[in-house]
């Protein structure tokens, strides 16, 4: 498994949510821009750590699914998600 962090640049962020269809981890925030919800996805279960300001949405997850989010990062088209891997 990989331990990876998945950021979300409000600034960049326009609403498109290219992202949700990529990964169901991503989803609609109050605020009408991309979020993180490791409990949104009805078919995986998944844990995950979420820090959510004003300038960025942080995730920090430990499983098998970085290419999901990888897909979804590819898919936004303001580049406002940022998918890395990172040490333990």
């Amino acid at each position: 498994m990989s331990r990876y962090e998945v950021t979300i640049e409000k600034d960049a962020c326009d609403g498109i949510f290219a992202c949700l269809t990529r990964d169901p981890r991503f989803v609609e925030g109050e605020d009408g821009l991309a979020t993180i919800d490791p409990g949104a996805d009805p078919v995986y279960d998944c844990e995950g750590e979420v820090t959510d300001n004003d300038d960025r949405v942080v995730a920090t997850f430990d499983d098998d699914r970085i290419d999901e989010a990888q897909q979804a990062a590819a898919a936004c088209p303001t580049d406002a998600i940022v998918v890395e891997e990172v040490g333990e």
